[in-house]
């Protein structure tokens, strides 16, 4: 059975169809999820200090895929708990399980985030409070 109730059609319509949806979810995990806009926040104040800091390109890289992925893997965290929401409408231990897991998932990247955003930032800053 055909799970794509909208067909199989491709398309450049369809292609930029799919840009709108993926909007709507950027808009929708914004509005609802306070992790969200706290990440999102971290990761503006994390590209202001790699500008002030001149940070090397491929320290760059590094700092705008950790920034991203701690978002999109929170926006997949808020995905699974809508979904298991609306797969269990009352307490179930599974459920609370898989939504224990994906936030665990999240923390534990974005622990790792922020080990890997001390080992770039930590040098710089010394180096810039020693020479001073």
């Amino acid at each position: 059975m055909n799970m794509d109730s909208k067909g199989n059609k491709f398309g450049l319509f369809r292609f930029l169809k799919s840009f709108g949806y993926a909007a709507e979810g950027i808009k929708s995990v914004w509005s609802s999820e306070q992790n969200f806009r706290i990440h999102s926040c971290v990761g503006l104040v994390v590209f202001i200090a790699a500008y002030l800091l001149s940070v090397s390109a491929m320290e760059w890289i590094v700092l705008v895929i950790l920034v991203f992925a701690v978002l999109a893997l929170e926006t997949m965290n808020t995905a699974i708990e809508k979904a298991v929401d609306l797969s269990q409408s009352g307490y179930h231990p599974l459920a609370k399980a898989a939504k224990d897991l994906a936030s665990g998932a999240v923390l534990l990247f974005a622990v790792g985030t922020a080990i890997v955003g001390g080992i770039i930032f930590i040098p710089k800053l010394l180096e810039l409070i020693l020479t001073r």
